[in-house]
């Protein structure tokens, strides 16, 4: 059975989308600007996007009775996070139009898959060795150097699932830390600076990218996204060319996002890709207020086949992730002129989760 493909949904419309979290939350709520309401699946009873969405379904992703009944509600599915599994996605797609596809999720979902992909593209990425054992682990160390990073293929973000490799290490040790599953070993890539581009891609083909993104992390978490990145003209082009390459090779529909790191060569800057986010992606939350189409609603504009809308930069732009107890700073914010607060509507602020973000917007210089 092979699922229709949607060529004119219009306002009424509604949309799937497999996770409750924040990005399902903004993503519906960009929805509702555009008339077109929101079904959510997730299996948290508490998920944020279910206080948004005109119906929400509380169901596993096995479980095949609730998600047919999803199906049979929607015109068209899409996603917040990666790792839905292979199967929920085969068992929708066959039912409804499923944006973004089943490859950009095989890709993505494995690290291994994911480099060998992009480097095919004859994209720059990272050396890297398969790891699927201990000996395997000394072998790709001795190929690669320390320091390296070794990270489990499926799985695991914000700085889980990896160990660094210091000259020190015992790999013995890091191999057990990461649980020896099978993994990926990454050499050291001596970056100045992290950044992204956020992109869209309509059914009909149709690609545009932000403004290229700057990221900084703290304790594996993004904390600040400024936008422009301090990056010259030619690396900038090359890293929205590396992004419209990686989406037109996997067929792509929707936002995505494309994480890269910045070297400095002999006077010269090269980027090389890091990893691919098949979802709208954090450091583009600066676009809801900074740019003429948020990367929300332009993914809502591509999954439902409307033309997208322009990605252009109303100024400069940062955005702040409010990570715990950072959030109970909401007062000072709203209070702040200029700044913008999105919170998630989550009840617990632990150590490490994200519960908004507030961003800023000034004039260019």
């Amino acid at each position: 059975m092979s699922a229709p493909v949607p060529t004119g949904l219009a306002p009424g419309a509604m949309l799937g989308i497999l996770g409750g979290g924040q990005l399902a939350r903004m993503i519906a709520l960009a929805a509702a600007d555009l008339g077109i309401r929101c079904h959510i699946f997730a299996p948290e009873a508490d998920s944020p996007a279910f206080d948004v969405a005109a119906r929400h379904t509380i169901a596993g992703y096995d479980d095949e009775a609730a998600l047919a009944r999803f199906a049979d509600t929607v015109d068209v599915v899409t996603y917040e996070f990666e790792n839905v599994p292979a199967a929920t996605a085969a068992f929708l797609a066959a039912r409804t139009p499923l944006h973004p596809g089943a490859r950009a999720l095989a890709v993505t979902q494995d690290r291994l898959s994911e480099k060998s992909f992009v480097d095919g593209l004859g994209l720059a990425v990272a050396p890297f060795r398969a790891v699927d054992s201990l000996a395997d682990l000394e072998e790709a160390v001795a190929a690669l150097g320390r320091p390296s990073v070794l990270k489990t293929r499926r799985f695991g973000y914000d700085g889980k699932g990896q160990v660094k490799i210091a000259p020190g290490t015992d790999l013995a040790d890091a191999y057990e830390t990461i649980g020896r599953f099978p993994a990926i070993l990454e050499g050291f890539v001596p970056f100045e600076r992290e950044v992204s581009v956020v992109a869209a891609r309509g059914l009909d083909g149709a690609f545009a990218a932000f403004d290229v993104c700057e990221n900084e992390h703290r304790d594996h978490i993004l904390a600040f996204t400024r936008v422009p990145a301090q990056l010259g003209a030619a690396a900038a082009a090359a890293a929205i060319d590396a992004a419209r390459r990686i989406g037109e090779a996997l067929g792509y529909v929707g936002v995505f996002a494309v994480e890269m790191f910045v070297l400095a060569e002999g006077g010269a800057e090269r980027v090389i890709v890091n990893e691919i986010a098949p979802r709208v992606h954090n450091s583009g939350h600066w676009t809801s207020e900074g740019a003429d189409t948020s990367q929300f609603h332009q993914h809502v504009r591509a999954v439902c086949g409307f033309p997208l809308g322009s990605p252009a930069r109303r100024g400069r732009a940062e955005m702040e992730n409010l990570i715990g107890e950072a959030a109970l700073r909401w007062r000072e914010i709203l209070a702040e002129p200029g700044a913008h607060l999105h919170l998630y509507g989550k009840r617990d602020a632990r150590p490490g989760r994200k519960m908004g973000h507030v961003t800023r917007i000034r004039a260019e210089r």
